[in-house]
């Protein structure tokens, strides 16, 4: 069996068009083969555009949900066209349920059964769906500047649904009267048809009185009150990648809400959250830092130690620097997701004016200045310097 285009994307199958969007922009940053070191990558990418595709045309989503994976994949082999409600590029003649190729109907267990599914009829009923997935749940991570920079194990509690011990998820005492539900008369499900010039419709919906369940009880459990499922705090271990920014989202799987229908439980996104840092500040990979000189360290030149997040290391403050001017480290900034290197850290010098001076450097200073010390030329390129500190 080929793989759910809802499992692709890791969205639930009721996920909105937007929820859709934004899981394709995640799996497909993940997954580009420009980026992407995993050997599949082109498969898995191309997956996933076409589960966007399709999952994000409402009407190729409708006959995707009632036929399912693979009777869908059959019919597109076909030509059928889910978003024209029928004929598509194999050649079908005589309107949307027209027969193939050089006229005669559609035998038994064609396309034509594929067709009852999506717009109802006579013929052959839908085939039981997978349960759906439980609901994705969404939670928020601060972490320091050094955990991006060195990766991190980091606890922490979310709050989420979890089946209720009492009731054992059933939402009843084990002793409550049953009796199948009248509505749907327990099949869980009701259908409505309608006539329509394309023939009739026919829309499948849960049952509103026994929500799906095809049996209803005399009492509801007092701890979850009918709902199966109580709401706890959890602690859970998330791994943080060394290089992870701001505003990027984490996912562990099967950690969200469990499924209504026994299916497998959600999962749970982390939206990555960096505190400010004293010292640096961050721009994608890279990181910069201001570091104050003296006047006698400009004009003379210097060996100076610079902090960094892996331990200081050593800069030339060249001869006749000027304040604003910005030096670069190569390979000193924040580590690359998927360990590709390390971004830069760029050094921007700011000298310091004395506020006060002894007697000694008043005198001294005093001297320079009549030597010709406060008579000041402008290379070629300095206020070009100054555009770009400021």
């Amino acid at each position: 069996m080929s793989e759910d285009f809802y499992d692709v994307l890791g969205v639930d199958s009721d996920a909105s068009a937007e929820e859709i969007k934004q899981a394709y922009r995640q799996k497909a940053t993940e997954y580009h083969p420009d980026v992407s070191d995993d050997p599949d990558a082109e498969e898995k990418f191309k997956k996933i555009q076409k589960a966007k595709q399709v999952l994000t045309d409402e009407e190729k989503r409708q006959a995707y949900d009632r036929m399912g994976h693979d009777r869908y994949e059959q019919a597109e082999k076909h030509g059928f066209d889910a978003s024209e409600g029928g004929a598509g590029a194999g050649g079908m003649g005589g309107g949307p349920f027209g027969g193939m190729g050089g006229g005669g109907g559609m035998g038994g267990g064609g396309l034509g059964d594929i067709f009852e599914q999506v717009f109802g009829g006579g013929g052959g009923g839908r085939g039981r769906r997978r349960p759906r997935k439980g609901r994705d749940l969404r939670t928020e991570l601060e972490i320091d500047l050094e955990e991006a920079y060195e990766g991190a194990q980091k606890q922490f509690t979310v709050e989420r649904p979890e089946e209720c011990d009492v009731c054992e998820g059933e939402g009843h005492p084990p002793e409550a009267d049953s009796e199948t539900c009248p509505e749907c008369q327990g099949r869980g499900q009701v259908t409505q048809v309608q006539q329509t010039p394309l023939g009739r419709v026919q829309q499948t919906t849960t049952c509103p009185r026994c929500e799906g369940d095809g049996t209803l009880y005399s009492e509801s459990c007092d701890e979850c009150r009918g709902e199966g499922y109580v709401r706890n705090e959890a602690t859970l271990t998330v791994e943080v990648p060394a290089g992870i920014q701001e505003g990027q989202t984490l996912r562990m799987e099967r950690e969200g809400a469990p499924s209504p229908e026994g299916g497998r439980h959600g999962d749970l996104l982390i939206d990555v959250s960096v505190r400010d840092h004293e010292e640096f500040e961050r721009e994608g990979d890279d990181l910069q830092y201001r570091l104050p000189i003296s006047f006698p360290q400009a004009t003379f030149g210097d060996t100076v130690e610079i902090p960094t997040l892996d331990g200081a290391v050593e800069l030339d403050i060249p001869k006749g620097t000027q304040s604003g001017e910005t030096f670069r480290l190569e390979g000193e900034g924040m580590p690359r997701l998927r360990g590709r290197g390390h971004g830069d850290l760029h050094v921007q010098v700011q000298v310091v004016t004395p506020e006060s001076l002894n007697e000694e450097q008043r005198e001294a200073l005093e001297a320079f200045a009549e030597a010709g010390g406060d008579e000041i030329e402008v290379n070629e390129g300095f206020f070009e310097k100054i555009k770009r500190a400021f």
